[in-house]
């Protein structure tokens, strides 16, 4: 979150000294700001591992854009066949988020995918439930669900 403001920051103050108030200069500022924030990581314990989310966050949304394209081939090619493929049911997902953020994180990632939609969190907050249109083969939803929830969670860690 430090090396965000200082982005940000660094970035604010290259539009301000360049005098070019657009949006694209502000992106050029953020990229500068970027580079010279990961030159600095050594030195500078606060910013530790700041240069490493970025790309991070490239490949999750690679992942995710992928993920998505997939469910929504599947669900689409379901309802457009005369024999409905789907075999609807609920599973239990146990979660490696903890905190109330991480949680609400990933059971929005899993119901913003189609097919699948995000129930309920148990009491002690370990087990995420799950409705899945196609739960033919659980282990590898269950498999899938995982790796979602560990590439998001490298985002945070």
């Amino acid at each position: 979150m430090v090396g965000a403001v200082w982005n940000l920051l660094l970035g604010v103050a290259w539009v301000v000294l360049t005098g070019d108030f657009s949006g694209r200069n502000l992106a050029a500022g953020l990229a500068f700001g970027y580079l010279v924030l990961t030159l600095i990581q050594p030195q500078v314990p606060a910013l530790s591992g700041y240069a490493q989310r970025l790309p991070r966050l490239v490949r999750f949304i690679a992942f995710f854009i992928k993920e998505l394209a997939m469910a929504n081939l599947k669900v689409a090619y379901d309802i457009v066949t005369p024999p409905w493929y789907m075999k609807p049911g609920v599973i239990a997902m146990p979660l490696q988020a903890r905190s109330e953020f991480e949680i609400a994180f990933v059971a929005n990632l899993i119901s913003l995918t189609p097919g699948t939609l995000s129930l309920d969190v148990s009491d002690d907050r370990r087990v995420l439930y799950i409705h899945a249109m196609f739960l033919d083969d659980e282990e590898a939803l269950r498999a899938n669900l995982v790796e979602l929830e560990r590439r998001a969670l490298t985002l945070f860690r």
